[in-house]
């Protein structure tokens, strides 16, 4: 990562991107006699004649930006505070444009329209992805074809018509990290775009990887405060003048008051990244061990950044972590249950803290085989004081592991062999762990599982073949 950073569209030098942050897209407003942009909400706008007008409209609605002198005739077409935002975060990510939607699915949807117009309707895609990326790329919605791979199988995927090359990382939710430029020199003359959604241009700018777009869901770190919606996406000029073209065909245009708080929430970026990306290494690293987890997914945790992308690709790890939880469903919905401090809520990215269970809701659409784990729930660290964050999360822990074998406890504790063995078998039918019963046991029991967290057998199975047994 450089340590500075200046707009390709501007002239000056080059500064920290915290500078850069603060300023980028305000161009123009001091000589307006403002101190912030302002929020122009018309509809519509005057046209100084026929011809003008029409040309004006002929301009943008094939994908360009207007002129001086003309009219920019109608908001769905270009809109100037959209355009102050996707200024400032072509600085941040160091490319020629932006081009903003109303969310980030809309931001997807119209490059993958862009694709399919140029007859390359065909998607290489490396799992795992958002889940409604997932799904819209699985279903074939809009026509296209997908081949999912790893990494090091890009290149023999790679077919005449094929129009994109897609990728996380971090990913989502269980934060694998990918080496754009590998998958970059692989795809060869494809382009490939990156979800920089979870690292933001403050930890990773996939262009200077070999990235050709790179797209957020706005939604998230880049407004940071739960309050605007919108999607974006970055890349060559070439790129920025399909994609206009496709949302002023389409109609996703970011609203104007988005596009405020978006434009505001960039100015905070920075600050608001590291903050909440070394909380994030605190509470990762002190839930390492905990009994009610099977492994606590972070990238900058040992052994997580087995390629050393972490200070060559990225300058950290982010701000979210993924516990996969040693009770399966069950606990995690325990747990999610249990948070106070912490919000049970989908999306991330904001000043407090989020936790969702991936499974059952962002990526409950995903193919069975390509679903997070049961076990697993996401947490998006927020701007919380560490100490206060684990005090939440602890006791939820406690609650993940306390009522299954508190209730199995009070079953076996009086029982002899017959009935503590009947209570076992109960205990499994119901999602019963191997964590559980080794917890609850008042006696020693051995459990053939893979692992201690995993779900056991059904109490047919381990009837069959005594894999229960009370010693």
């Amino acid at each position: 990562m450089s340590p500075t950073l200046s707009s390709p569209s501007e002239s000056a030098p080059a500064r920290h991107p915290d500078t850069i942050a603060v300023h980028a897209g305000m161009a123009g407003v001091t000589a307006s006699g403002s101190h912030v942009p302002t929020i122009d909400l018309s509809t519509t706008n005057p046209l100084t004649g026929i011809e003008s007008g029409g040309d004006s409209y002929e301009n943008l609605a094939t994908g360009g930006t207007p002129n001086p002198g003309d009219s920019a005739v109608y908001q769905r077409l270009w809109q100037p505070g959209v355009a102050r935002f996707e200024g400032g975060l072509s600085a941040l990510e160091g490319s020629a444009g932006t081009v903003a939607f109303a969310s980030g699915m809309a931001a997807l949807t119209a490059v993958l329209i862009a694709c399919m117009t140029a007859g390359k309707p065909h998607v290489v895609a490396l799992r795992p992805l958002y889940g409604g990326t997932d799904h819209v790329l699985a279903t074939g919605l809009l026509g296209t074809t997908v081949t999912w791979v790893d990494a090091d199988d890009v290149a023999d995927a790679i077919r005449p018509d094929t129009g994109l090359v897609l990728l996380e990382s971090p990913a989502n939710p269980t934060l694998e990290l990918t080496d754009i430029r590998a998958v970059s020199d692989a795809a060869g003359t494809v382009p490939v775009m990156v979800d920089n959604t979870f690292a933001t241009p403050v930890l990773q700018r996939p262009i200077e990887s070999g990235a050709t777009l790179v797209m957020h869901s706005a939604t998230k770190y880049l407004g940071g405060h739960g309050d605007a919606m919108g999607g974006t996406v970055s890349g060559p000029e070439e790129w920025m003048v399909r994609l206009r073209q496709v949302r002023a065909l389409t109609g996703g245009l970011m609203h104007p008051f988005g596009a405020y708080l978006l434009q505001r929430g960039l100015r905070t970026l920075p600050v608001r990244v590291r903050a909440q990306q070394a909380t994030a290494a605190l509470v990762a690293e002190r839930l390492v061990g905990h009994p009610a987890i099977s492994r606590v997914l972070y990238p900058g945790l040992p052994g997580q950044d087995p390629q050393g992308l972490i200070g060559r690709q990225s300058s950290g790890a982010g701000a979210l972590i993924a516990l996969d939880l040693a009770g399966g469903f069950a606990a995690a919905a325990r747990f999610t249950e249990a948070c106070s401090l912490i919000t049970h809520a989908v999306s991330l990215g904001g000043i407090d803290s989020l936790v969702q269970h991936p499974a059952s809701l962002t990526h409950r659409p995903v193919e069975a085989s390509a679903r997070p784990g049961a076990g697993i729930v996401r947490i998006s660290i927020g701007l919380e004081h560490a100490n206060d964050l684990m005090e939440d999360i602890l006791q939820a822990l406690e609650a993940a592991l306390g009522d299954a074998t508190v209730d199995l406890a009070a079953q076996l504790r009086n029982a002899d062999a017959p009935a503590a063995a009947a209570a076992l078998m109960s205990a499994v039918a119901d999602g019963a762990t191997a964590t559980d019963v080794a917890t609850a046991a008042p006696v020693r029991v051995s459990v053939a599982t893979p692992r201690s967290g995993s779900p056991l057998s059904s109490p047919q199975a381990l009837e069959k073949n005594h894999a229960l047994s009370l010693i």
